[in-house]
């Protein structure tokens, strides 16, 4: 029998003030796991039970009042959960746990990783050495992973040259610098994951994750980034038969400035 398994992240930017449009997530595209970033509450005020009342009854979550913020939501089991601090600075960046496929479990972790500021300078801005020192930390703790995992979420950075719309106007800006783009595929390869969004689009062409609230018309505009990962130990980047962008969801009523990305794996 064929077992299939459908993962989705997102950037939500608050997932009190956009409920309306993760309920349409979960109705229109019912995922079986949803990977939330930046839900900016407490767990205490996470909305459980409008997302219940939809059929997904394992929700873990590790939020903060206002800022950053994680979240799972699924129809599956969540098995020991884990919720890692990093750099030693009380954020909710980070929430992981053990789903069933496929005969036997897989460790997804879900990150939001920080933005780092505006100066790509770790000695002026703290914001962006906040940013690598974190990075740094994904680095050392990947190294020591073993066994099936699941790295999505968003990760802030854009690090090839067709994950932005101008790779030239943006490689001294935050999230597309050659530091921050060699950092994180340094994080990628000490785990030995597969990006599995190049998997399935290739390197020479442009996607896009984020586009700015400042554009009148971000569509039309289109300087997008792509910011938002789904990375896979090899194992499990083999069940992979689609991976994609939901554009469309950026043009959602009161959208997050950050679009879907799904993963279907089959087995």
């Amino acid at each position: 029998m064929t077992q299939h398994l459908k993962i989705v992240t997102w950037n939500i930017n608050s997932v009190r003030l956009r409920l309306p449009i993760v309920e349409k997530m979960l109705l229109d595209h019912a995922p079986d796991v949803l990977c939330l970033q930046e839900t900016k509450c407490p767990d205490g005020s996470f909305p459980e039970a409008a997302i219940k009342k939809l059929g997904y009854k394992y929700i873990e979550m590790h939020g903060q009042k206002g800022y950053h913020g994680v979240a799972l939501i699924s129809r599956l089991p969540l098995l020991n959960v884990e919720k890692k601090e990093f750099c030693e600075m009380g954020d909710t960046r980070h929430i992981a746990a053990d789903i069933e496929f496929n005969g036997s479990s897989f460790r997804l972790h879900n990150f939001y990783v920080p933005a780092g500021g505006d100066t790509p300078d770790p000695k002026v801005n703290e914001k962006f050495a906040h940013k690598l020192k974190f990075l740094e930390e994904m680095k050392s703790w990947f190294s020591g992973f073993k066994g099936q995992s699941v790295v999505v979420g968003d990760l802030n950075i854009a690090p090839y040259e067709t994950d932005v719309w101008s790779h030239k106007q943006l490689s001294k800006v935050v999230s597309h610098t050659p530091l921050e783009s060699e950092q994180l595929e340094a994080v990628r390869e000490s785990g030995g994951y597969v990006d599995t969004m190049r998997k399935h689009i290739p390197m020479d062409q442009k996607v896009y994750t984020w586009w700015s609230y400042r554009a009148k018309d971000w569509s039309a505009a289109d300087k997008g980034r792509r910011l938002d990962h789904i990375w896979m130990t090899p194992d499990l980047a083999h069940y992979t038969k689609d991976v994609h962008v939901l554009r469309d969801a950026r043009g959602w009523e009161k959208p997050s400035d950050h679009a879907p990305v799904f993963a279907l794996l089959e087995a």
